[in-house]
């Protein structure tokens, strides 16, 4: 496969053997009408179904489209971190292929994000075509409370029609659910005026299963109790389970200081006292999340010691323009 493309389209496969042929020729009547070099990278998440073998005949036939064959069905994400790990393109492209998203909305999504010299534009289905109360109501939902939490404000993470300027991408790694927040992940790295949505086309399924869930949103929930700890406190634990410490150890000092003094000077007997025992636990837990804190600062500077990964993003150094 040619390096250093232009577009880097990828799309993960789970039993889509209907969908497999009108996707393809979707995309290439597409990006046939564009000046941009371009690849396809289908990657197979296990499917059971024939298209993995169907994939396989395709990929022969035409030397712009690469399959990636997962060993097993590893899910959503790291099928997505597969095609960005073997993208070539300066710029990457996400969508199912389910032709829910419409290949059509490539080149205007791919547009927004050149012109405007953005890093992430993230596809808005405003006209859902899914089911209300299963799909469309959770999605809500999750999206305010994404927004919410993260202080990233979008209509749509769920949307896995997204543009990417690949040069940043590169400094996010997915696992679990966590593809549905890259604009997050993104925003810890770029300024949020860098990442911007554009309304797309949005079509009912008309071939093969759905592989979304009510279980599917209570993951995503799961996640993002996750990615609010790693926004907030991953290269700083310390300040995480530090603070929680503090607040214990100082309510368990204040009641045994408390029953000391009850002790002391009018003398009361404070060993049957239910306080003493919730004195001493809050304090003997809080030294503990104190020293938690300590350790996972120490992890957190040797994990940033030892490997590629940098609590940074340098986007333009002068030396390498002079």
């Amino acid at each position: 496969m040619t390096k250093n493309l232009d577009i880097s389209i990828i799309s993960p496969i789970y039993n889509e053997v209907e969908n497999i042929d009108p996707f393809i020729k979707s995309v290439e009547e597409t990006m046939s009408a564009q000046n941009w070099s371009w690849e396809l990278i289908l990657i197979d998440d296990g499917s059971n179904d024939g298209s993995l073998e169907k994939l396989k005949s395709i990929s022969k036939e035409k030397t712009n489209i690469r399959v990636l064959a997962l060993s097993k069905n590893f899910g959503q994400t790291p099928a997505i971190q597969a095609g960005f790990d073997n993208a070539n393109g300066k710029h990457y492209v996400t969508l199912d292929s389910d032709l829910q998203n419409d290949p059509k909305d490539i080149p205007l999504i791919i547009n927004k994000l050149i012109h405007e010299d953005l890093d992430l534009v993230v596809g808005w289905r405003k006209k859902r075509k899914d089911n209300f109360f299963m799909r469309n109501l959770p999605s809500m939902i999750a999206n305010n409370l994404i927004g919410m939490i993260t202080k990233v404000k979008l209509n749509d993470y769920g949307c896995s029609l997204k543009a990417y300027n690949s040069e940043i991408l590169k400094e996010v790694k997915l696992y679990g659910e966590m593809h549905r927040f890259i604009p997050a992940w993104m925003a810890t790295k770029i300024p949020p005026h860098k990442i911007d949505e554009v309304e797309v086309s949005h079509h009912p399924r008309i071939a093969g299963e759905s592989k979304y869930g009510i279980s599917r949103t209570f993951r995503v929930f799961l996640d993002l109790i996750s990615v609010y700890f790693f926004m907030r406190f991953f290269s700083r634990p310390g300040h995480f389970f530090g603070l929680i410490g503090l607040v214990m150890s100082f309510f368990g000092l204040l009641i045994l200081g408390y029953l000391v003094s009850l002790k002391l000077f009018y003398g009361l007997d404070i060993g049957d006292r239910p306080l003493l025992i919730a004195g001493t636990i809050l304090l003997v837990v809080g030294v503990q999340f104190i020293s938690l804190g300590v350790i996972g600062e120490i992890l957190s500077r040797t994990y940033f010691a030892s490997s590629k990964e940098k609590s940074y993003f340098i986007r333009w150094d002068s030396n390498n323009n002079k």
